[in-house]
């Protein structure tokens, strides 16, 4: 390769840099400068999908319970054992999005 050739189109890491942007694999330093200090976005948006992860867990483990204890003919004991198992899906759920790994990054 002649030195035109590498002039022409600048250094490798620079057309590198500049494939990824345009293939949506890496983010623009303008547009990581432009966030509220969040990898995920501004706070409301962070706030929104904790309150969206805990209670869909809720809301599909109660909707498994409900369907076991009525499919068995049970009394709700299955309800009871997916809230538990619902509440803390969804709290491993937020904790995996805000926990302290998540912040290192």
């Amino acid at each position: 390769m002649s030195e035109d050739e590498n002039d022409a189109g600048g250094s490798f890491e620079d057309r590198l840099r500049a494939a990824r942007v345009r293939q949506g694999i890496d983010v623009p330093d303008q547009a990581k400068a432009g966030s509220a200090g969040m990898a995920g976005g501004s706070a409301l948006g962070l706030g929104l999908r904790v309150g969206v992860e805990l209670v869909s867990a809720l809301v599909v483990a109660e909707a498994i319970g409900w369907a076991l204890d009525h499919w068995l003919h049970t009394l709700p004991l299955f309800l009871v054992i997916f809230l538990v198992l619902g509440g803390a899906a969804g709290l491993a759920n937020v904790w995996r999005l805000v926990g302290p790994a998540r912040r290192q990054a």
